[in-house]
């Protein structure tokens, strides 16, 4: 069955990629506009910063609401509604001078990415069949990873010469223009895909580890982007940096992510719990030395791309800790694992931006980001001690045997004892 197919991966995989790349794309470019943002909506940097901590929000509810409302619904339609939806959001954004208005846009956004992201992962599995499953999930989590090197920093250059509208205008139209490739090549046999019965799904909410990797999954992302949501303010006020080598800087923070996270997945498949608790230290030492080192310029360049190299570098390991966790439900496991990422987002640039406002100014949300990531250790240690006492685990579903069971469209409530 496998001898027919094809080495190479299907094309809806780089397609999806392209989706997910987009997503990413979205979510943190507005991190390199917020000056720009607030002196046209006449609002406060910190304030501007909410455009961050909706879209987080959205994404938190948004991502498991939606893995359970379009279980019927085929995955050609969710995939294409979702991107359609996600650049009506861009247009209103781009033209929209009201910040409630904006805020209800990036919100209405969040949900179409939690859509887009619980489905393309089943899709590109299904598509690449039992033997390559596991590349085509690396593929579509590339994409997302190469957001931060190519789309963010290419999203900040545009939006300082053409204005911070202009990349949301860009990103509406990329959109549109991948509706339809997914209409050509994602199989039409997704859209009779069976579906799990909510009971099913909901029965993975049981497992204490899945609550610990999610709990790990909030800190570690939280940490690091409750620093780089305001990265901008810090480089330019606090280091001295021109506005105009800001992008440079989250060209560096991107490479040394999308590094970070193919060391540390290949770690991970060795030694899972002592790569978590290792990044989750080693990130916590390199923001302390951020907020500490922050007014002298160099330093601080370096630091900010070392913590691109370390402090996402754990998160493929704990999303397939999620999956293996969530047992026959493991496209839940996927979505909460991408709302715990961004529950840690919204909590940590909420606090973040209010940092900013303080005393501490714009070396607070590094403050904040290092306390924490310190609380990334208690999970990650608690789930290598749980590990150990029960050895290899046998009544868990193993990450291959999930990404054959979702490859063959099969989810069976007894697989999960």
């Amino acid at each position: 069955m496998t001898s027919g197919r094809p080495a190479r991966l299907p094309l809806v995989v780089y397609v999806l990629a392209v989706g997910t790349f987009l997503m990413l794309t979205t979510e943190f470019v507005v991190a390199g506009l917020l000056p720009e943002i607030a002196g046209d909506l006449h609002v406060s940097v910190a304030r501007s910063g909410l455009l961050i901590t909706v879209f987080a929000v959205g994404m938190i509810v948004g991502a498991p609401a939606m893995a359970l409302l379009t279980r019927r619904t085929p995955r050609r339609v969710t995939l294409m509604s979702a991107l359609a939806v996600f650049a009506v959001g861009h247009v209103v954004v781009a033209l929209s001078s009201s910040f409630p208005v904006l805020l209800a846009a990036r919100f209405g956004t969040a949900w179409a990415t939690g859509a887009f992201w619980a489905v393309a992962s089943v899709v590109a599995t299904r598509a690449a069949g039992p033997s390559g499953s596991s590349r085509a999930l690396g593929i579509v989590g590339a994409g997302g990873m190469l957001a931060n090197v190519v789309g963010v920093p290419i999203g900040a250059f545009a939006g300082q010469l053409s204005g911070w509208r202009g990349p949301f205008w860009a990103l509406a139209v990329l959109a549109l223009a991948v509706v339809p490739l997914v209409a050509r090549h994602v199989p039409r046999e997704e859209d009779d895909a069976p579906a799990v019965t909510v009971r099913s799904e909901l029965g993975a909410m049981r497992s204490g580890r899945l609550w610990l990797v999610l709990a790990a999954c909030a800190t570690t992302t939280g940490g690091v982007l409750s620093t780089y949501s305001y990265i901008s303010p810090l480089l330019t006020d606090r280091a001295g940096i021109a506005p105009t080598w800001v992008p440079l800087v989250l060209v560096g923070f991107g490479v040394g992510s999308l590094i970070g996270t193919v060391v540390g997945g290949r770690l991970g498949d060795v030694h899972p719990h002592a790569t978590t608790i290792a990044v989750a230290v080693s990130t916590t030492v390199v923001l302390l030395a951020i907020a500490l080192l922050s007014a002298h310029l160099v330093p601080t360049v370096v630091l900010v791309v070392l913590l691109g190299v370390l402090g996402l570098s754990a998160n493929p390991v704990l999303s397939s800790l999620a999956v293996r966790f969530a047992g026959v439900a493991p496209m839940l496991g996927v979505a909460l694992s991408v709302s715990a990422y961004n529950l840690g987002t919204a909590v940590g640039s909420g606090m973040a931006g209010r940092a900013l406002d303080s005393g501490l100014g714009a070396a607070g949300p590094a403050v904040v980001g290092t306390v924490i990531a310190a609380l990334t250790v208690v999970p990650t240690v608690s789930i290598a001690l749980l590990g150990r006492s029960r050895g290899a685990g046998a009544s868990d579903t193993t990450a291959m045997e999930v990404s054959v069971v979702l490859s063959l469209g099969e989810l069976d409530p007894a697989a999960a004892r």
